[in-house]
């Protein structure tokens, strides 16, 4: 399905040939312990009706891609029957021409057909920072549970690594 098609920019359900594109331009960028199963799931989680992943694309080329479940089960907000979104990226090379501010468009309009509130966990590290200051401008606020690690909510001052699975937990009413 194609949810969006205007001037260069389309985004669209993710098919199978993405996740091999997706890997591929990520080692280049120097993204090399990223997997294409990480991808590959996400086409599972949406046969089994889990999710709906999206894919930008950029004058016909992958350019990012996000994903949203509708009820999902992580985080600050997991099990409550609120839809997250996950795991949103724009290859380093379509940065600044509009396109992650298009996705984030298009997973907060499928959001809405779930539930009036939506929220995701993003990173803490530097190479977040371009998604904390978007996430910012379209309105997300940190829920106030402080710090998850590889999904766990940490007690003040306990030991973890300031890696990919550090986050904080941010919603949006719709």
């Amino acid at each position: 399905m194609i949810y969006y098609n205007v001037n260069d920019i389309v985004v669209r359900d993710m098919i199978e040939t993405d996740p091999e594109i997706i890997t591929h331009e990520e080692h280049l960028q120097g993204w090399t312990e990223q997997k294409v199963e990480k991808y590959t799931q996400r086409l599972k989680d949406v046969a089994s009706g889990k999710s709906v992943a999206l894919v930008a694309e950029y004058k016909g080329n992958v350019a990012g891609y996000f994903n949203v479940y509708p009820n999902s089960m992580g985080g600050s907000f997991g099990g409550k029957g609120l839809p997250e979104l996950v795991d949103f990226g724009v290859l380093a090379k379509y940065r600044r021409r509009g396109i992650g501010n298009v996705l984030m468009q298009v997973a907060e309009d499928i959001a809405k057909t779930y539930s009036d509130t939506v929220y995701l966990g993003v990173g803490l590290h530097r190479d977040y920072g371009s998604a904390q200051r978007l996430y910012i401008k379209r309105g997300f606020i940190p829920d106030g549970t402080g710090l998850w690690w590889k999904g766990n909510n940490l007690e003040p001052y306990a030991d973890m690594k300031n890696d990919d699975e550090a986050v904080i937990y941010m919603s949006k009413k719709l």
